[in-house]
């Protein structure tokens, strides 16, 4: 089987056989949509990873990267947020995607060093929490215990100003009345031998209702002391090629 290929595209360079592509891919795997909707939200990303495979679409994650803004309250920082998010079954285990996010927020990191880089992800399924475990040291929610204050704060600011009223700052769940994408059925199941596994457990635990389209609001910081080893070395390699094009960056307030 042919190795995923990643790209990072600005959102406006996406045409409508990508967006059709995408939307294709995205409903083998979530219900509770459609593409007025998916288009909808694609509409508010600056940036999206995609994954190709001899030439067809096999994955891809939207991205928005929040500027912060002069005077406003809380801490001065830049925030890349993490939407959809789907890679084809036949590739998982692969880390092209992982990868090449790590070398995105590198050279966002290079562009203004002296600010905090934050990764605020919502988690639709156990998968997508995982990376989190798998590449950071410290991230929330997490099973390993509450979240520093500063950093609660700044999820609660983040997740509030996006889903404002769905959005609960004790569980860090995010409840609409009417799911806006979930796992289906077949791809929500939990293989048992990640049962073992307590990111797992606290997930599950954590955020019962996933499969009827509950989402897990989390966060970590991206700099080098807190990524592992393999994302640690996408990251720097990153941090060396300032090349990340943000036009289109959306502001915090």
């Amino acid at each position: 089987m042919a190795q995923l290929s990643a790209t990072v595209r600005e959102r406006a360079q996406l045409g409508e056989q990508d967006i059709a592509a995408m939307y294709a891919l995205f409903v083998d795997y979530y219900g509770g949509t459609s593409a007025a909707m998916f288009k909808a939200d694609l509409a508010g990303k600056t940036h999206a990873i995609v994954l190709h495979a001899e030439g067809k679409l096999c994955g891809f994650s939207t991205l928005t990267l929040i500027e912060p803004v002069p005077g406003a309250p809380g801490p001065v920082a830049r925030t890349i947020f993490s939407g959809d998010t789907i890679i084809h079954h036949d590739h998982w285990g692969e880390q092209s995607l992982a990868l090449t996010f790590c070398h995105f927020a590198g050279q966002v990191k290079a562009q203004q060093p002296q600010l905090p880089l934050y990764w605020f992800l919502i988690s639709k399924g156990y998968r997508t929490y995982r990376y989190l475990h798998l590449f950071s040291k410290q991230y929330w929610p997490s099973h390993r215990g509450e979240a520093p204050p500063a950093f609660k704060q700044v999820l609660d600011a983040l997740a509030t100003k996006k889903f404002g009223e769905f959005y609960d700052p004790q569980s860090s769940v995010i409840r609409f009345p009417e799911s806006r994408g979930h796992l289906r059925p077949d791809w929500a199941q939990v293989r048992d031998n990640l049962l073992e596994r307590p990111e797992v457990r606290f997930f599950l635990e954590r955020n019962p209702r996933f499969a009827e389209g509950e989402e897990l609001a989390c966060i970590t910081l991206l700099d080098e002391p807190n990524l592992r080893s393999v994302a640690r070395r996408a990251f720097v390699e990153g941090l060396g090629v300032e090349e990340a094009r943000c036009e289109g960056a959306v502001d915090a307030a």
